[in-house]
């Protein structure tokens, strides 16, 4: 009987051992499971995390190369639209010259006398002496006391004359100085008179010693031109209009201002003209 015992007590004894030793083994092989799936987990993570940093980093870089790259291409194309411009510029500025040297051109053949086509390369800043110079001089074929004219809006108009001349350049004296004196008349009325300046281009011409009787007969806007008397300057040539009317009660002489018909302040080019007429109509350089 109690060998019986022994032997129940021993298989559950084994019975137990082995249930034990079945339980142990498979919760063993749970935890290096779990713990080795947490390795994995770990070890993926940093992965993971070390390539988003290198990528980040790359495309940082990356992007930053762009921009760099960028910007030279916007520096470029700054550059290219500014010489653009430039050309541009450059390109309207010759087309107003030749236009502006064509229509002088064509007036040089219309005057009626000798001519000698000049540009102005210097003038007073400071309006001491109120003188313009012209690149032509004695080599050309201009002297002193030569009258100027200029072609402006379709007009050809009196600028002065000249008073100094060099080998290559000269020096011209414009209506507006205190020094000149041109015999004029109206191109209407036929009155005469004595046109001066006042020193300055901003106002204007003066005509003294006309008649107080003319004065009837007078009106704003009229054109006074050059009488041709005294042989300098050349008849008809215009000088400018009427834009005020001064009358001195004292004297029985008046004053009568002129706008001139030369806008000085865009005056380029000039013709020095020598009183005799033309030879075969062409111009003299």
């Amino acid at each position: 009987m109690s060998k019986r015992i022994f032997k129940a007590e021993g298989a559950v004894f084994g019975l137990l051992l082995f249930v034990s030793f079945l339980s142990l083994f498979f919760s063993t092989r749970t935890f290096a499971a779990n713990f080795r799936n947490a390795g994995l987990s770990f070890f993926l993570g940093i992965r993971n995390g070390i390539h988003g940093i290198t990528e980040f980093v790359s495309e940082t870089i990356l992007a930053i190369r762009e921009l760099s790259i960028l910007r030279e291409e916007y520096a470029e194309l700054t550059v290219r639209i500014a010489r653009h411009e430039e050309l541009e510029r450059s390109a309207s500025e010759i087309l107003s010259e030749n236009r502006r040297l064509r229509e002088q051109l064509d007036f040089a053949h219309t005057v009626t006398y000798k001519n000698i086509p000049a540009e102005i390369i210097g003038k007073d800043p400071d309006n001491l002496f109120s003188a313009l110079v012209i690149n032509k001089g004695m080599h050309s074929g201009v002297s002193e006391n030569m009258p100027v004219i200029a072609f402006q809006n379709g007009t050809q108009s009196l600028v002065g004359k000249v008073i100094k001349a060099g080998l290559f350049e000269s020096m011209v004296m414009p209506l507006f100085d205190t020094s000149s004196f041109v015999a004029a008349r109206f191109a209407y009325s036929r009155y005469e008179g004595i046109v001066g300046g006042q020193g300055r281009q901003d106002k204007p011409l003066v005509m003294r010693f006309s008649q107080r009787h003319t004065g009837n007969e007078i009106n704003f806007g009229d054109e006074v031109v050059s009488s041709g008397v005294g042989g300098i300057y050349p008849p008809n040539i215009n000088i400018g209009r009427v834009s005020e009317i001064l009358y001195q009660e004292s004297e029985i002489s008046m004053e009568v201002e002129l706008e001139s018909s030369v806008d000085f302040s865009r005056l380029e080019y000039v013709f020095v003209v020598n009183n005799s007429r033309k030879e075969g109509g062409g111009s003299v350089e």
